[in-house]
C-alpha cells in the first residue's frame, strides 16, 4: 500500500517575479525567481508539503490557475504582485474554499500609496509582507498549520 499523497500547496507568482534579482535589487533584493523556489521546495520537504511553483505575468493565467486549485491543492500560497487590487482575482481565490496566504517580498506599506491596497487581501487568512523571499517560507510554516487543523 502506498503512503497518501502529500498535500499539495500551490505557490503562485504574479506579474514581474521572473525579473527578481535584476528588478530593483535595493528593494527586491538578489535573489532569483529559481532561488525563491528552491527555497519553497525545501521548505515544503522539511514540512512534508508538496508545492505546484508556478509564476505568470497574465492575470487570466493566474486566475485560471487560482481555480484549479479547488479540489486539487489543500492551500494556496500568493504573491499578487501588480494584480493585489484584482477583484477578479478575489473573487477566484474566494471561490477556491481553500486557506490563501498572501506574500509579498516588500513592505507595501512602506511603498507608493497605490500599493498600500490589496483586494486580495480579504481572501487572505494572513498576509506577509517586507521579509524578503524568507516570507515565503514562514506563508508555507503557517500553512502547514493550516492544513493539519483543517483536517483535524
Amino acid at each position: 500500500m502506498s503512503p497518501p499523497p502529500l498535500p499539495l500547496i500551490a505557490v503562485l507568482n504574479g506579474p514581474n517575479m521572473n525579473m527578481l534579482g535584476l528588478r530593483q535589487p535595493r528593494l527586491y533584493g538578489s535573489a532569483t525567481l529559481d532561488d525563491l523556489e528552491t527555497l519553497c521546495a525545501e521548505t515544503a520537504e522539511q514540512l512534508t508539503l508538496a508545492i505546484d511553483f508556478r509564476q505568470t505575468n497574465a492575470e487570466a493565467e493566474l486566475i485560471s490557475w487560482v481555480q484549479e486549485c479547488r479540489g486539487r491543492a489543500a492551500g494556496i500560497v500568493i504573491n499578487p504582485a501588480g494584480y493585489a487590487a484584482s477583484v477578479a482575482l478575489l473573487d477566484a481565490l474566494l471561490a477556491t474554499d481553500l486557506p490563501v496566504i498572501e506574500v509579498h517580498i516588500t513592505n507595501i506599506y512602506r511603498r507608493e500609496e497605490f500599493r498600500q491596497h490589496s483586494t486580495v487581501s480579504k481572501a487572505a487568512v494572513g498576509v506577509i509582507c517586507g521579509l524578503g523571499i524568507g516570507g515565503y517560507a514562514l506563508a508555507l510554516t503557517a500553512m502547514a498549520d493550516l492544513v493539519e487543523a483543517r483536517n483535524e
